[in-house]
């Protein structure tokens, strides 16, 4: 499931990470990528144990607690803290797929699994050419490019890229996420389901007995499918 989620960060909070990363020392994206996604990845990130990586990253796990839709369609187990990145004109990021197992920053060791990708703008579309993620996966090929403040969130098994900046720089947060729901067809539906309870609860009440039966539905198929 592609979904894209608008409005996660206001304008004002835009303005304050991009004057923050302004003043942040950027290095070369590799560092962070597997081995052969290393080989096509030409962009720069902060480093992640900066203090304004830090800042930033908590910043943006408090806006995401908030967020129903974010919750409803990753279902989050765990978070990876947010890390930033930016294209200048040339940079791209070919095809690739993001590691299926990645380590937790500060746990000694941890690991865990990455299923959920997410891509947070904070340049606007106007700011540069070229820069779009293209996403492919059973959904079809669909190229994103968001206003800053909006996000994507997509499978972190599919095949993806980031084209070529011709003009301009695009700046982006992106994380991973570990869902309660692994499978990506099941975290689909109970989205869906969910969406359809919120509609028919302003429509037919919270007392309603459909609506007490969708609800218990879907509670039990999140107790069959979660993994905790």
């Amino acid at each position: 499931m592609l979904l894209k989620i608008p409005d996660v960060l206001k304008p004002d909070e835009v303005s304050h990470f991009r004057q923050v990363l302004s003043r942040t020392p950027w290095v070369g994206g590799q560092a962070t990528a597997g081995d052969l996604a290393a080989k096509s990845k030409f962009n720069l990130q902060v480093p992640t144990d900066s203090p304004e990586a830090r800042e930033l990253g908590a910043r943006i796990l408090a806006a995401l607690a908030h967020n129903p839709t974010y919750q409803s369609a990753v279902l989050p187990l765990r978070v990876l803290p947010p890390m930033f990145n930016r294209y200048d004109t040339g940079m791209t990021f070919a095809a690739h797929t993001d590691n299926a197992i990645r380590m937790v920053p500060g746990s000694g060791g941890a690991r865990m699994r990455a299923d959920v990708s997410t891509t947070l703008f904070l340049s606007d579309p106007d700011e540069y050419d070229g820069g779009e993620l293209q996403v492919e996966g059973s959904f079809g090929t669909h190229a994103v490019k968001l206003p800053a403040g909006h996000m994507v969130v997509y499978p972190s098994s599919s095949l993806h890229r980031v084209a070529p900046v011709t003009r301009g720089s695009r700046w982006a947060s992106f994380f991973w996420a570990q869902s309660m729901v692994r499978d990506d067809g099941r975290r689909a539906m109970l989205y869906d389901l969910d969406i359809s309870i919120i509609a028919i609860r302003r429509s037919l009440g919270d007392d309603n007995d459909a609506v007490l039966g969708l609800v218990n539905h879907y509670h039990n198929l999140l107790r069959h499918w979660a993994e905790l």
